[in-house]
């Protein structure tokens, strides 16, 4: 039995001893603490062992506690803060923890030795301590899913029971600001009462909803509405660090007087409805200042001086309500003569998305300055479809190796939705599972087997398919041999038009793709593999097992994912002038896919931003009519 014990995360202490213990009918869950997040936990875990032991244990108070039962201790045997000692042994079982955190994550061990054992349980005992205090998921609702309340109550369970503390919803402009209607009247936005009821479901589940909100860069959404244009950087487009020129205005302008007092605003509307007392507020990509409004001052100070004031006036609204400041870490780092000089009570956060990126002399540069800095990987799902297994095994592991060696204080793994926000839901999962591992603790968990852990905690697959599934398909984005960075080839087929693909030289947005193409070689021969590697990894679906209520819905989307990812290169075959391929043909399949599409959406999702979504996956289709 120990051989075949599997948790997420696996513990840092972990002794298993000879024998089982089985749990009797009748006996009792006695927790010392009057804590109410206790008192609801213990709830659920009495729910636990009636569904995986069928037994029936009653809640009572420490002092009713038994010997043959579970308690609950809070005292100072374990002194690591989050910490617990969980003993499971003939006499009975035994949870010790210095604090109510501690408690409720070996309660969540516990819940997983239920689920994998039932009644008869190993013979064990677990110390456990994180690695970082700070363990976050940020979910992206601004590109363009914003995730119905099921979904969202559904996500913060799973990654409650996998011992993350702080969920972020990425928020450019999927707020329901009261004075700023036009905004988000298309988008079905988080409102108010959705914020609250979110806060409150999370700290049940010792999750910390840190309220999120872009404030720099990334303001596009804002500048389509007339009102607003007078705050942005440029009057029009600008052009990339790339060299790509973008149509539309991008960042907040640092000049005008009135920019300052739109953001006291935005976060007197939003803050209040967050109990957390810290605040991310973007501020990444400021592409182009120093392109329009700013352009004489940035001449004057220097881009990063102009930067760092405007960060500094945003600290002031922060500091003003008592909060304390994240803020994305990538154009500060870019004049790294300046980190010094930031506050020392905000928190950067250092992201980079490649299994490459170089995490080391990021680290160190905030260490050496004194700032307190999370690392921030991802779970590489975006512009994919169905996901890059290889990649974000790497980035997280770099990641979370480099925030240990350089004393970061947390991990906020992200999970972004660029392009239409086209992965579904649960390829997601594998990402989620892995970061959630490594930053509670990064050595025990390292080289976890992911898909034994993923059919276990996450699909629930007693017949061991999904985990695996999901981790091949994950790695399609390698079979096409285009390199692209940070994406799928398979995806930005859908996304380049047709017209660049086929050329020869090309300049301008697109030009990148283009070249990763013409550098292919046997670009048809590596398709075809492509499609037959999809027909493989799919192969085994039919004979899942998910326990999941939404275990057909889960079939559903892994089904979708790889039939776009299947037309994805059958598009690039297209273009690689394979003459069995005809645009007839593809219009009638992608037709179809936009139909499962819409469908699919709407299961876990709000209607607002699946216009904008599918409308690129209209656009691909019209172009087979040309």
């Amino acid at each position: 039995m120990a051989k075949n014990l599997i948790l997420l995360p696996k513990p840092q202490k972990l002794t298993v001893n000879v024998g089982t213990v089985t749990l009797p009918d009748q006996q009792t869950i006695a927790c010392d603490s009057a804590d109410a997040r206790l008192k609801q936990a213990t709830a659920r875990l009495q729910q636990v062992f009636a569904r995986f032991a069928s037994v029936n244990w009653s809640v009572v108070s420490g002092a009713e506690a038994t010997d043959e039962g579970l308690t609950i201790l809070l005292n100072t045997t374990v002194n690591k803060p989050q910490g617990y000692r969980l003993t499971v042994a003939p006499g009975g079982i035994t949870l010790q923890a210095p604090d109510e955190a501690g408690a409720f994550y070996g309660m969540m061990t516990l819940s997983q030795l239920l689920q994998q054992f039932g009644a008869d349980l190993p013979v064990v005992v677990i110390e456990d301590w994180p690695d970082f205090p700070n363990r976050g998921v940020m979910l992206d609702i601004s590109r363009d899913k914003v995730p119905t309340m099921d979904t969202l109550y559904d996500l913060v369970d799973r990654l409650a029971g996998w011992k993350i503390n702080q969920l972020q919803l990425y928020t450019e402009h999927t707020f329901a600001y009261s004075q700023h209607p036009d905004v988000w009247a298309k988008a079905s936005p988080m409102t108010p009462d959705d914020i609250r009821a979110l806060d409150a479901f999370c700290r049940e589940r010792f999750i910390e909803l840190v309220p999120n909100q872009n404030s720099f860069g990334h303001m596009h959404r804002w500048f389509e509405h007339e009102q607003y244009r007078p705050l942005a950087e440029t009057d029009g487009g600008f052009t990339d660090p790339w060299g790509n020129w973008h149509e539309s205005a991008f960042s907040l302008t640092p000049t005008n007087p009135d920019t300052i007092p739109f953001l006291d605003g935005l976060y007197a509307d939003l803050l209040p409805n967050f109990t957390s007392r810290q605040f991310n507020v973007g501020c990444d990509e400021t592409f182009d200042l120093g392109q329009g409004r700013s352009k004489a001052l940035c001449e004057a100070k220097g881009v990063g001086r102009v930067y760092l004031d405007f960060l500094l006036e945003i600290y002031k609204l922060v500091k003003q309500r008592g909060l304390t400041m994240q803020f994305w870490g990538d154009i500060i780092l870019h004049h790294p003569e300046l980190v010094p000089e930031l506050p020392k009570d905000v928190i950067a956060l250092n992201w980079g998305y490649e299994s490459s990126h170089n995490f080391e002399a990021e680290c160190r540069v905030f260490a050496d300055s004194g700032i307190s800095f999370y690392v921030c990987p991802g779970t590489s799902s975006w512009t994919t479809i169905g996901g890059r297994t290889d990649n974000a095994i790497g980035n997280i592991r770099n990641a979370v190796e480099h925030g240990l060696k350089y004393g970061a204080i947390g991990v906020l793994n992200t999970d972004w939705g660029d392009w239409g926000h086209w992965q579904p839901y649960p390829v997601s999962f594998l990402g989620f599972a892995y970061g959630a591992a490594l930053s509670w603790a990064y050595q025990p968990n390292v080289d976890m087997d992911i898909p034994a852990v993923l059919d276990a905690f996450a699909f629930e697959d007693k017949a061991g398919v999904m985990g695996k599934l999901a981790y091949d398909l994950g790695n399609t984005y390698q079979q096409s041999g285009v390199p692209v960075v940070n994406g799928s080839a398979l995806f930005w087929a859908y996304h380049v038009p047709l017209d660049i693909l086929t050329q020869t030289d090309v300049s301008g947005r697109f030009a990148y793709h283009r070249r990763m193409l013409a550098e292919t070689n046997d670009l048809p021969g590596h398709l075809r593999d492509t499609l037959a590697y999809l027909d493989r990894v799919m192969q085994p679906l039919d004979r899942a097992q998910m326990a999941r209520p939404d275990a057909d819905l889960i079939v559903d989307e892994f089904r979708l994912a790889a039939d776009l990812l299947r037309h994805g290169a059958k598009r690039l075959l297209l273009v690689a002038g394979d003459t069995t391929i005809s645009k007839a043909d593809l219009y009638a399949e992608l037709e179809a896919l936009q139909t499962r599409y819409r469908t699919i959406w709407l299961k876990r999702n709000r209607p607002g931003g699946l216009p904008e979504s599918i409308g690129r996956m209209e656009a691909a289709s019209a172009a087979y009519k040309s």
